[in-house]
């Protein structure tokens, strides 16, 4: 009879709903398989097909095209009115109708298709949504029936709150509760790449300007190892009424909580992270399992109270029983170069390992040529040397091998075959085996960064000391004749000295100690965990922005004169006469390449400082032009 009533609705009676010029649409009166209670509502439901019909046979009788009806055809105008604007007022009046035939022809979809009735199979917390939305209407039995309903499924939610919060214990065998095992369903569409924009000589593009806007970190999810990321939230059955910032407060406590727990460590070293409140919170949490309507206020002042505990907790065990502080300067030596001179002797003792493609056992030398570093710059601490492995990712592993990365590691990303790196410096990183509970903070995903900062910062390094040892060799042979030529390559060994010395200046002052410094200043301003990881993941998005990392036309600019430099010095190294007909067509090249892609970086770095998008990106162009010598030359450098 559904169908009936929607054409009836629609304006086509038939039998079961009759139409009356006098009473209007009606349910026919000798159905006996309706209740009298039925038939009243459907009477209801009625008086609006009664009044669309009317609206419609006025439009018909005044415009004699629109929604001619069969069953009551429109009489002749006995009242002859007529004219533009009454046709005009019933155009306005049908669309305005329109809504009404699209809800029409929803719910005969809907009906068609039985997504009517799969539309209220809620489940979980879901049900305390659809509970308390129909508790907020204005009849007074029909809401207290429902807030007492909601009451006693409140008592399941406390139940499982205080079975995740207090004990780490995810109690959801039906997936019904709004925390849930596994990572969010919502970072696939975030991790896909987006197509890369042209970039014009006069500037950046509107979308890279967008990126230079938004300097968040994007935390891809596969790179996280599942055991570190074993819950999120399920958004679709959080109750409105709860808002997201709690929820994820709960989140945060649970997972804390069951972090202990699956550590079996002295009770006297960790402690118990609620400080032995247990008993106090949830007598807490049955006093508003008690209550009859729910407080949201009283809730939230709650989860503050735990979520406090716990982060405080937390923040002791990690800053001052862990030494976060040492760890951190520990992460900034190693991965971020703050050991130079350590570095500056690995390159040279690795020079010759690393400048060809890697073999199996190329990982191993270069760690041996790691320890004599550290050994020839008194690095001997036999606590922190073993917890560091560099490692050379090269084809020819072992599968087995990759698929069970080292403590620390990255899981690999890609299993499809890769092609065998060019060299040892574009496969090399490096790993720390981070010690409990400091991996919560430095998750493989985090690590992984500090390695693509690490081998960013490494090639610096190295193309500035490949570029000092060109200059040594220049002061050997600058008592040997010189050609044209000779002149040629010292000034572009000095335009590139002077480009790569600013650079590792601005990336190791500008960027790394002033970043790192107000990390510290943020960690010792605080007794929270929270702020302490955020403060964290800022820090490390800084380092990614303003190194040029996550602006991609930048960041290929510098590598690209970065190999310019290398190929510029290896052309030196191997010459030890004045260059021949090769060499100088090479030297040209070079020379051309050089001042394309300086010039690239100028106007790039102009457009930058002209948006005024950040002032710390603008400091690199501050240093490269601080005499203005950039801008007179064109911002072209090798002229």
């Amino acid at each position: 009879m559904i169908h009936e009533l929607l054409l009836a609705l629609s304006g086509y009676p038939g039998t079961i709903f009759t139409w009356n010029k006098r009473t209007g649409l009606q349910v026919s009166q000798d159905l006996p398989f309706l209740h009298p209670s039925e038939t009243s509502v459907l009477n209801r439901l009625c008086k609006l097909g009664s009044d669309y019909i009317r609206f419609t046979e006025f439009i018909e009788q005044h415009t004699g095209h629109v929604h001619p009806q069969e069953h009551h055809s429109s009489q002749p105008s006995q009242t002859g009115l007529h004219g533009i604007y009454l046709r005009a007022f019933c155009t306005g009046l049908d669309s305005m109708l329109q809504p009404y035939r699209q809800a029409l022809l929803d719910l005969e979809q809907e009906v068609k298709s039985g997504k009517s009735q799969e539309q209220h199979r809620i489940h979980g917390c879901q049900i305390l949504e659809t509970v308390y939305k129909h508790s907020c209407g204005g009849l007074p039995p029909v809401r207290m029936a429902l807030e007492k309903i909601l009451a006693v499924c409140h008592g399941v939610m406390y139940k499982q709150l205080a079975a995740w919060m207090l004990h780490g214990l995810l109690l959801d065998q039906s997936e019904e509760f709004f925390v849930k095992q596994g990572p969010s369903a919502g970072g696939a569409a975030a991790n896909q790449e987006e197509e890369e924009e042209d970039l014009g000589l006069g500037g950046l593009s509107g979308k890279q300007l967008r990126e230079l806007q938004d300097l968040r970190l994007i935390e891809e999810e596969n790179m996280l190892a599942p055991s570190l990321q074993q819950f999120s939230l399920r958004t679709e059955m959080l109750p409105s009424y709860i808002p997201i910032r709690v929820a994820e407060k709960i989140l945060f406590v649970g997972e804390s909580v069951q972090m202990f727990e699956n550590h079996n460590h002295s009770p006297s070293t960790a402690g118990s992270i609620l400080k032995h409140q247990e008993d106090m919170f949830a007598a807490e949490l049955h006093r508003l399992k008690q209550q009859t309507l729910f407080s949201l206020v009283d809730f939230e002042n709650l989860i503050d109270r735990i979520r406090s505990t716990v982060a405080e907790h937390l923040w002791t065990l990690m800053v001052e029983e862990a030494d976060l502080l040492e760890q951190l300067k520990i992460i900034k030596d190693f991965y971020l170069l703050g050991r130079g001179e350590l570095y500056q002797v690995f390159i040279d003792l690795a020079q010759h390992m690393l400048k060809t493609p890697p073999t199996a056992v190329t990982e191993h030398d270069v760690n041996v040529a790691f320890q004599q570093a550290a050994h020839k710059v008194l690095l001997d601490d036999d606590n922190l040397l073993p917890l560091l492995h560099l490692t050379v990712d090269y084809q020819g592993k072992d599968g087995k091998d990759a698929s069970l990365p080292r403590e620390g590691a990255t899981p690999p990303q890609d299993t499809s075959p890769r092609e065998v790196p060019p060299t040892g410096w574009a496969a090399l990183g490096l790993t720390y085996k981070v010690q409990w509970p400091l991996h919560i903070l430095f998750t493989p995903a985090v690590l992984e960064k500090y390695n693509v900062v690490f081998r960013y910062l490494l090639s610096v390094r190295r193309v500035q000391s490949q570029l000092q040892h060109c200059w040594a060799l220049q002061m050997q042979r600058k008592h040997l004749k010189s050609s044209q030529t000779d002149a040629v390559k010292w000034r572009l060994r000095n335009h590139m000295a002077f480009l790569i010395d600013n650079l590792q200046y601005y990336l190791q002052v500008d960027v790394l100690e002033s970043q790192f410094s107000q990390l510290l200043q943020q960690i010792n301003s605080t007794r929270d965990f929270e702020s302490i990881r955020l403060a964290h993941d800022h820090f490390l998005s800084n380092l990614l922005a303003q190194s040029f990392i996550l602006l991609k036309p930048v960041f290929h600019c510098l590598n690209e004169i970065l190999e310019l430099c290398h190929n510029f010095c290896s052309l030196v190294s191997q010459t030890v006469v004045s260059l021949d007909d090769r060499g100088t067509a090479q030297l040209d090249l070079l020379v051309k390449g050089f001042r394309r892609q300086s010039s690239l970086l100028f106007k790039i770095l102009s457009s930058v400082r002209n948006h005024q998008i950040n002032s710390d990106l603008a400091q690199l162009l501050l240093r490269l032009d601080y005499n203005k010598y950039y801008t007179q030359a064109g911002g072209t450098l090798g002229r």
